[in-house]
Order: structure tokens, then sequence, then C-alpha cells
């Protein structure tokens, strides 16, 4: 089963476009990141620039609309995320729990969807999906 695993640092909405990193928490963060890639789950990873660098898309009148970042009425926005594939939620929950993170970030764990989790139905309105992939 593969997870994505969100970290959501609390205050990262808000945070400058030039935001500073602690070399310490870099060098914990890649002990962890090490530990996923010798235990065989790691999948991929990567970490995001601040929303003040972002934009949105939005279609609600139908046409889109550009709002570029930072965005006032965010309260939690994504750091950067890990993909894993493990055996359970479970086991995504334990990988989770191992996390170097600070009291202010938290860890969304989310279930990837496989398409054999759909109705034959859907399967085939979807034909063709996995050739889109990397």
């Amino acid at each position: 089963m593969r997870f994505m695993m969100l970290m959501i640092p609390l205050g990262y909405e808000t945070a400058p476009a030039d935001v500073q990193l602690d070399p310490e928490r870099v060098a914990a963060m890649m002990r962890y990141n090490e530990a996923l890639k010798d235990a065989g789950v790691l999948i991929t990873l990567d970490g995001l620039h601040p929303p003040s660098m972002g934009a949105r898309v939005s279609f609600a009148t139908g046409l889109p609309v550009v709002t570029d970042g930072p965005f006032t009425e965010a309260k939690e926005v994504l750091g950067g995320y890990w993909m894993i594939e493990v055996g359970s939620r479970e086991e995504a929950i334990a990988w989770a729990k191992k996390c170097p993170a600070s009291a202010n970030e938290i860890i969304e764990i989310r279930q990837v969807q496989e398409m054999s989790d759909f109705p034959p139905d859907v399967q085939a309105a979807a034909a063709g999906f996995e050739n889109l992939k990397n």
C-alpha cells in the first residue's frame, strides 16, 4: 500500500519567500529520510517552497482565476511530503511517529488510491491512467 505523509508546519502559511531553515533540523530530517530509504519504504520525497511563492487556480465562476500567494484564508499548508510503500496504515503511522518533527508540525497520512480500489466502470473510465505515470 502506498501512503503519502504530508508535512503541515503550522505558521508556514505566512513564511516569507526567503525562509531560513535550521541546519540542525535539516540534518535530523535527513537522518529520518535515510532511515525510510534504508528500510526500503521510501518512494519519493520533496520539500515545498512557502505559499508566498505559490499560486492557486480556482474555478468557482466556471473560469480559471489565479490568486498569487500568500493566501490570507489559509490556516494550514503543506511544507513537504513523503511517498512511502508499506504493508498497512498502522505501519505508515509508525513511520510518521518516528519523524523528528517539532511541536508546530503535523503529519497527515493519506493512503493513495489504487485502481483496484474502484468499481469496474470507474476503472474503465480511467483506462490509460497507469501510462501517464513516470
